[in-house]
């Protein structure tokens, strides 16, 4: 049933907040447009909840299953910042610095939703370079020689004592 539409653009609405979809429907031909309400969605809602909500909802999963988990999270942080006063275009440049990843950056010190996003963006980064049996260039046993003069030493460690077990 999921391949009988092919999704063409993705949207929001904000007076009521809502979710925009424009796709094609194979069987007829014709392009369609589904607007899903975020009913009770405020800026204080949880934007992981809501993804689990359309995601379960059976009128909506046909088409939120077209959607990346990313790109939902994304454009519901729109909406919710759009209800807390943000503009759009903040919006989108805040969205757009939790999409990037800065290795120096301290993920300690980030709330809960930018966490989540940067563990997402992770995780689509490991899939995508993974390397798996029955991959051209995949090979089983891989040995690798570090440098034994470069050895970093750390703080926690360097207590004078030596223990060995």
């Amino acid at each position: 049933m999921a391949d009988s539409v092919q999704l063409m653009k993705c949207g929001v609405r904000f007076q009521p907040p809502a979710l925009v979809l424009s796709y094609k429907d194979w069987k007829t031909g014709k392009l369609r447009r589904r607007s899903m309400p975020l009913r009770n969605f405020s800026k204080n809602s949880s934007i992981d909840r809501t993804v689990e909500d359309l995601k379960a909802s059976p009128r909506h999963a046909r088409f939120v299953r077209l959607l990346s988990t990313a790109q939902l999270q994304r454009l519901l942080t729109i909406i919710k910042d759009k209800l807390s006063g943000l503009s759009v275009e903040a919006s989108v440049a805040r969205n757009n610095a939790m999409d990037t990843l800065n290795p120096e950056e301290n993920l300690n010190k980030v709330d809960e939703e930018t966490l989540q996003r940067k563990k997402l963006q992770m995780d689509t980064s490991f899939e995508k370079h993974r390397k798996r049996p029955g991959d051209p260039d995949f090979q089983y046993n891989v040995e690798v020689d570090f440098d034994a003069a470069v050895v970093e030493t750390s703080g926690w460690d360097s207590d004078g004592s030596e223990v060995d077990f």
